[in-house]
């Protein structure tokens, strides 16, 4: 297998905990927006849920009404996503990466989620990125939710960072740690930070257009008891698509 793609979530154990996690506390603001971009920058019926774990953010493509296909570099989580939906089409990234599995222009909604946090490398981000350029159709919308640099250094609904103020001194493709608070393995989740600097530096090498970036933020009106999440976004949101002059 290509080492462009780092695999941190190969475990069993940690897959079942994944398994029945839909979008509880903080997780709701990387979601809550989704729906209406999708809406608005996604183009056919064809979806793509790039590092899809368990199924949980295919899932939610489905209900958008997509045509789903989830892909994956952990046999583990894949395992609990097949046994969960037994109906849904699910693959294995193949050692000659994903460009492997489809053809170039065949999806006009690709989703990330959380998936580049784990991509150890910029040379690893930088290949899956010009992959998926490739495999997005021309007038289609590539969407990544990862984790803002700061969702290390603060507590929050549902992460904990306290017993790690090493993240503080983290800069780009340092490894950094989070406990999860929604599930039961609490066995620090290892991520590998990138700014948004980066990103964007980035997303220009790959041929890809930065066409709206968003940090959402909790209303406060939620019932949930918020830590952070009303004063500091935990994540950001790129909406990406084809560079036309290239």
């Amino acid at each position: 297998m290509s080492d462009a793609f780092g695999n941190v979530y190969e475990d069993e154990g940690r897959a079942r905990a994944y398994g029945t996690l839909r979008f509880p506390g903080t997780y709701h603001l990387a979601f809550r927006d989704l729906p209406s971009l999708v809406c608005h920058y996604g183009r056919g019926s064809r979806a793509l849920d790039f590092g899809c774990g368990t199924r949980r953010s295919t899932r939610f493509l489905r209900d958008l009404g997509f045509q789903v296909i989830g892909l994956d570099i952990s046999q583990a989580m894949l395992d609990q996503a097949r046994s969960l939906d037994p109906d849904g089409d699910y693959r294995l990234v193949g050692d000659g990466g994903i460009l492997d599995e489809f053809v170039r222009d065949s999806f006009g909604v690709i989703l990330a989620a959380f998936t580049f946090d784990n991509i150890p490398t910029d040379a690893a981000k930088s290949e899956a990125l010009n992959g998926l350029r490739t495999l997005l159709a021309c007038d289609g919308s590539l969407f990544l939710v990862v984790s803002s640099p700061v969702i290390y250094v603060n507590e929050w609904v549902s992460f904990s960072t306290k017993n790690f103020p090493e993240n503080r001194e983290a800069q780009d493709g340092d490894r950094v740690r989070i406990v999860m608070l929604d599930v039961p393995d609490r066995r620090p989740v290892e991520d590998v930070l990138c700014t948004d600097a980066n990103y964007q530096r980035l997303f220009e090498n790959a041929g890809l257009k930065l066409r709206e970036m968003l940090s959402p933020l909790a209303t406060g009106q939620e019932a949930t008891p918020w830590v952070s999440e009303a004063t500091i976004a935990p994540w950001t949101i790129y909406i990406l698509s084809h560079i036309t002059n290239r």
